[in-house]
């Protein structure tokens, strides 16, 4: 029953991620003016590369350190995760990389 939560959250991430990008796609091309297509493949291309290195929080956690530790507060739980399913290599194998190859795809 997990894996079939994950991939449903993989799958809602891509699908909202990919009509962000799509959106600001035709932002970017309504504003600049070219190709549709290449600017959605730029996009997918940036933003799956972004999601793929900072989709588990690891770099807002660690930012935070100093600033618990100046409050005395504990560090952050790792089992603390909101609700999540999916672990950062899993955000990064079923969304992150799917939406580089697909950006890719669209590029060539």
């Amino acid at each position: 029953m997990t894996v079939l939560r994950g991939l449903r959250e993989a799958v809602l991430l891509f699908v909202v991620i990919g009509v962000l990008v799509a959106v600001a796609a035709m932002i970017w091309v309504a504003v600049d003016g070219g190709d549709y297509v290449a600017r959605l493949g730029i996009g997918l291309v940036v933003v799956g590369g972004l999601i793929g290195m900072t989709g588990d929080l690891t770099l807002s956690r660690i930012s935070m350190l100093g600033a618990r530790a100046t409050f005395g507060a504990a560090p952050e739980r790792e089992t603390a995760d909101g609700g999540r399913v999916l672990t950062g290599v899993g955000i990064f194998l079923f969304v992150g990389l799917p939406l580089i190859v697909v950006g890719v795809l669209l590029l060539s």
